[in-house]
């Protein structure tokens, strides 16, 4: 195996901007009956509880695996979850502070701080901070897209 070449911490949080601005955007033309409700897809999630998954996940993966905050987080709840655009704007900026914050000096090549949780969804190796932060911009970027194949069946059933 060679080694890792990781971004700074900058370029990192701004491709986590990307995917998070590119989520709120796709939501920005429905209404918040829309953003909360399922396509008629067995198993779908509404726009509202991916992007509010895709919080909890950065937060969790970044600010409790790799800088050893403390959590409550409640994986299951997540896809329950309702709101607004603008609670998930607020969600979004909180969450970016905090990780610029838990990624300020953080050892990308030292091993995380807390093991994740065994019964999370998440690589099947163990992983340095680095493979923590690929694996977040993994979730992120594919919930990006879910988020918007969602949106469009929403729309379409809308229509």
């Amino acid at each position: 195996m060679g080694t890792a070449v990781v971004p700074g911490t900058d370029e990192y949080l701004y491709f986590l901007a990307r995917a998070f601005t590119g989520m709120l955007d796709a939501l920005g033309d429905l209404d918040e009956d829309t953003i909360n409700a399922r396509p008629p897809v067995r198993g779908a999630n509404s726009p509202f509880a991916i992007v509010h998954h895709c919080v909890e996940v950065a937060d969790y993966w970044i600010g409790h695996v790799v800088a050893g905050r403390p959590t409550s987080r409640n994986r299951a709840a997540e896809f329950s979850a309702t709101g607004g655009l603008d609670d998930l704007r607020r969600q979004v900026a909180d969450v970016q502070r905090r990780l610029a914050a838990d990624l300020a000096g953080a050892d990308l090549a030292g091993s995380p701080k807390n093991p994740p949780a065994g019964d999370y969804e998440g690589p099947e190796q163990p992983l340095t901070c680095a493979g923590v932060l690929l694996h977040v911009l993994e979730e992120l970027a594919q919930h990006h897209g879910q988020v918007q194949l969602t949106c469009d069946l929403l729309e379409r059933e809308r229509a």
